[in-house]
């Protein structure tokens, strides 16, 4: 048997980032950023308010408070997206709105809770003047001329992942698209005679075809365009046809048919079309596994072959197929956040292998604490549908009591989690 670390670095590789391609930036979340972005504007383009209030002088401002205001002249006022016209001079205010470039003259802000303005507005006092009811200091709710970002600075580095807030960035720049390493198209093939399409009634002896959709799920979370083959039949010619539709794709996934048992003719098939590997690797569940290259008019598609059962095809594309999609995004990080937990239950390790058990993640007191998600057969889909998590028990443990801590590998973080 190969291990888990074993594969994995096989499979990767086999695997390369992905050219790149221009899109627009609300298309381009998630992918990864192909060029460094510099800033040709300063943001903000000029001094601006940071509040509602009234653009002054600070040394105009000098001693007052409450009890003792410092009353000035409004000679103006300046809306957001609007310039003054008007200078802001001794003894003089002009009205801003949050937003609104800093008028000349005026290097502070003050808002207007720290004024007689409402005071003056309910007793239909004079509006042409203002009390300035505490000291203002230079810079007072004032933002800086690129204060934010520096005309001609490095804004995004090359290999940033686009999430909102770097959306919001190239808006800010006025980037319309980014350069970005593109999205692997992913074809998924589920094989066997047992399988039906799940729009068809279910005929007697079959299954309806899951692997296909929890697959192809899976490929569209991790960042991929998955393609679905549909199924492919326990026939030689049945499984080459469905092979050769995949090979215009970035990756082909398989799920059954790579096991020991008498109709799996898909190891055949995948020997015959390229230069596949069939592996037992050292995990439980997803022992039966098979990967390589199948090669086309030049191009080399990688293909991954995972078990058949269902919890078993998921959590192989995890350890495997997940890691590799990420690398053609562009992405350096493969790893799944994990956290120590006590473990809520026994789990007896009888054969040797890397168990990846189907737990519950909850934080009580500080502690994170899991439990197993109920009876972890390798078909038992429903093990994986409630679980955040998959508690990993090393090859050399035997048994984990109740108690004990183990390390487990995150599948979400929903709200129970924190």
């Amino acid at each position: 048997m190969v291990s888990v670390e074993q594969a994995l670095r096989e499979i990767l590789s086999c695997v390369e980032v992905l050219e790149p391609e221009r899109k627009p930036i609300l298309d381009s979340l998630g992918q990864v950023l192909a060029e460094d972005v510099h800033s040709t504007i300063d943001i903000p383009p000029a001094d601006n308010s940071a509040m509602d209030g009234y653009a002054v002088r600070a040394e105009d401002t000098h001693g007052a408070s409450e009890s003792a205001p410092r009353i000035l002249s409004v000679t103006g006022e300046v809306a957001a997206g609007s310039i003054s016209r008007e200078e802001v001079k001794r003894g003089t205010a002009i009205r801003i709105m949050t937003g609104a470039p800093l008028p000349d003259g005026a290097d502070a802000v003050v808002p207007f809770e720290d004024t007689d303005e409402v005071a003056r507005k309910s007793s239909h006092g004079d509006l042409s003047q203002i009390g300035i009811l505490c000291e203002a200091k230079e810079g007072m709710n004032v933002r800086g001329k690129g204060e934010d970002i520096a005309q001609g600075s490095l804004v995004l580095k090359k290999g940033t992942v686009l999430r909102p807030p770097e959306i919001g960035v190239l808006a800010s720049l006025g980037h319309p698209a980014a350069l970005v390493i593109r999205r692997p198209v992913v074809s998924v093939l589920a094989t066997g005679d047992e399988l039906a399409d799940i729009d068809q009634p279910l005929p007697r002896g079959k299954i309806y075809n899951s692997n296909t959709y929890t697959i192809a799920a899976e490929v569209i979370r991790y960042g991929g365009i998955a393609r679905i083959l549909g199924i492919g039949r326990d026939s030689i010619q049945s499984l080459e046809g469905k092979i050769e539709e995949g090979l215009d794709s970035d990756m082909l996934i398989t799920s059954g048919g790579v096991s020991k048992g008498d109709y799996d003719v898909v190891k055949d098939v995948l020997v015959k079309c390229g230069e596949i590997n069939l592996w037992t690797v050292c995990m439980k569940p997803g022992k039966p596994s098979a990967f390589g290259v199948i090669t086309k008019g030049g191009k080399r598609v990688p293909l991954l072959g995972l078990p058949g059962n269902p919890v078993s095809s998921m959590v192989t594309f995890e350890q495997f197929a997940r890691p590799a999609i990420l690398k053609m995004l562009g992405k350096s990080n493969f790893a799944k956040p994990s956290i120590p937990a006590v473990i809520e239950d026994d789990i007896t390790n009888t054969d040797g292998r890397r168990i990846f058990a189907r737990v519950v993640v909850a934080k009580r007191n500080g502690k994170y604490y899991a439990r197993l998600t109920g009876r972890q057969g390798s078909g038992i889909l429903t093990s994986m549908a409630r679980a955040n998590g998959l508690a990993v028990i090393p090859e050399d443990t035997r048994e984990v009591r109740k108690g004990d801590v183990v390390q487990v590998q995150m599948l979400d973080w929903g709200e129970e989690v924190y």
